[in-house]
């Protein structure tokens, strides 16, 4: 089995914590010991104190950024692309993935927009049906936001229905989140909407679910919009 990374380990421990930020200190106040130690750790002192992208090592953003992006990206009509949830980890998404594409980009915090796709919006997921035609996206991409912020039954519901209707029939929907208690505020199968969805098998990982190898269990589902079903909230 191969082994994983001492540095990738300590980010997803990080992660787990809830203490994974990007450090915005200058470069002199950064921590000498772990500059010398923590390879990761140097690297993302270096891109970030020259301007650049600082990418999420973690084995949850490998399988995204390696295996899922590249996979639906290679379906046929998957030109329009919403991607909901921005941190400092998704600001390169657009040209590093998306290039080509009519990418959106949307989250709640004012303070993501620099996160975020040429195209973005301050707001949130469950209003997305306010600012988008009916069957506008072939790709609707939700991850890290279950959990983090939506987490009432109601607006989890509204959320996953204005996804699902903003989603043109055919089209795709993945859905990122941490399947441990404390980031699980509401069960997935109590969700009506999530419900009209049909889970779709993603042939690089052979399974509508997959389990990330991570301590915080971080799992992607992924579903299809089935054709002739109109929904009613």
């Amino acid at each position: 089995m191969e082994s994983v990374p001492a540095s990738q380990r300590r980010r997803e421990e990080e992660v787990l914590r809830g203490t994974a930020k990007l450090e915005r200190r200058g470069l002199r106040r950064f921590a000498p010991v772990r500059l010398l130690t923590d390879w990761g750790y140097a690297t993302r002192v270096l891109r970030y104190s020259l301007g650049l992208p600082v990418p999420m090592d973690t084995e949850d953003r490998r399988v995204l950024e390696q295996v899922i992006f590249p996979y639906f990206l290679a379906l046929p009509d998957t030109g329009r692309v919403l991607f909901i949830g921005c941190d400092w980890y998704t600001k390169h998404y657009e040209r590093a993935f998306f290039a080509g594409r009519e990418y959106w980009t949307i989250d709640i915090s004012p303070k993501a927009r620099k996160f975020g796709g040429s195209r973005h919006i301050v707001g949130a997921m469950q209003d997305i049906d306010a600012r988008f035609a009916a069957n506008y996206f072939d790709l609707i991409i939700c991850n890290g936001v279950y959990g983090f912020g939506l987490d009432g039954f109601e607006e989890c519901n509204r959320a996953l229905g204005a996804a699902w209707s903003r989603l043109r029939e055919g089209g795709y929907f993945i859905f990122g989140w941490d399947d441990i208690p404390q980031r699980t505020p509401v069960p997935l199968d109590s969700i009506a909407a999530l419900a009209r969805f049909e889970p779709f098998t993603a042939l690089p990982l052979g399974a509508s679910r997959y389990l990330t190898d991570t301590p915080y269990r971080h799992t992607y589902d992924f579903y299809v919009r089935p054709a002739g079903d109109a929904f009613q909230r």
